[in-house]
């Protein structure tokens, strides 16, 4: 979930619970061997033994359609220590579709077994390399070639977004086609889409016959939603608030002061779905941009606690001056 489901959001929903491990946001690789700040830029649980701070492992995960590339990138990317390495083959962004990533490969299972082949190769043996698909682009008559061709190429897992590219994110998500994969392949399989709730995660579990599931947008509007599959009683608002203010100073550490409003006012317009104290917090910053403003407004005095380093600030104005990108 490029852009929403990064580092600050990881580190909060890993500290509510009932997470067994994290898949980062896609980094791109596009003809070269980026160098290792460009992946620990994206996963910084990679300085920390490839772990947020409640533990959870994060695997990291890699786009891009040209297979000796992404080789020699996750050979590099193995190096930092991940607990494991994804591939994308899901994106339905027009612009990566574009360039050849994403759900565009899923019309070529040879490319996609290709790809999946030369990254197992270059990987350690005791490392995870895991793929996740949806079920086509602009259908699903390949999907079970597609799948077919990833265990072929020896990846320990595969998670299935039960849509196309063409479906997009409009409900509903077709589950029982995960099933129908899972009749031809034998690697372990996780569901993926439309899981918002507890009942939504028990009937997905019984159409698809997953029993592992991956949260995206329902764990973002719920954070307690995989303690509630378990049987817990997910969180208060009232508990949630602190964690929402340890992500703003996350946010305000990592983020250009002119974009921390934005994140903020992003996540609360999810967690409306679930809280009304929500829904208030966000008509009551819906209209600001002012970092503190926003902040003042959601978290009251606390907010003000929240110290940015100096040589953060002065890198922000330093870049600003130069015209240059903001440095995280």
């Amino acid at each position: 979930m490029e852009g929403l489901l990064d580092h600050p959001l990881r580190e909060t929903l890993t500290r509510v619970g009932g997470i067994d491990r994290c898949v980062s946001e896609f980094i791109r690789v596009t003809g070269t061997l980026l160098p290792e700040r460009a992946f620990t830029r994206v996963v910084p649980e990679l300085l920390q033994g490839g772990r947020t701070r409640a533990g959870t492992p994060v695997r990291a995960q890699l786009l891009g359609s040209d297979e000796a590339c992404l080789a020699d990138n996750a050979a590099r990317l193995a190096s930092l220590g991940p607990a494991g390495i994804d591939l994308n083959f899901g994106c339905p962004a027009k612009v990566v579709n574009r360039h050849g990533g994403g759900a565009m490969l899923l019309q070529d299972p040879e490319l996609v077994h290709r790809i999946v082949a030369a990254v197992r190769r270059a990987v350690p043996a005791h490392m995870p390399v895991s793929a996740k698909m949806r079920l086509g682009f602009n259908d699903d008559t390949r999907a079970e070639d597609c799948a077919q061709a990833i265990e072929a190429a020896g990846a320990d897992e595969l998670v299935v977004h039960a849509r196309t590219k063409v479906h997009g994110y409009k409900p509903p998500a077709y589950w029982e086609r995960v099933a129908d994969i899972r009749a031809v392949v034998r690697l372990p399989m996780v569901a993926n889409g439309e899981i918002w709730t507890v009942e939504d995660a028990r009937r997905c579990r019984e159409v698809s016959g997953c029993q592992s599931l991956m949260l995206g947008r329902g764990m973002v509007s719920d954070p307690g939603l995989a303690l509630a599959i378990r049987g817990g009683a997910g969180i208060a608002w009232s508990a949630l608030l602190p964690l929402m203010l340890d992500f703003w100073a996350h946010v305000s550490r990592r983020v250009e002061p002119r974009h921390r409003a934005g994140r903020l006012k992003q996540w609360l317009n999810y967690l409306r779905r679930t809280y009304p104290e929500a829904q208030a917090a966000y008509d009551a910053v819906r209209t600001l941009n002012d970092p503190r403003q926003v902040a003042a407004a959601v978290f009251g005095e606390a907010a003000a606690r929240i110290d940015i380093p100096a040589p953060r600030r002065r890198a922000w104005a330093e870049a600003r001056e130069r015209d240059e990108e903001v440095p995280a």
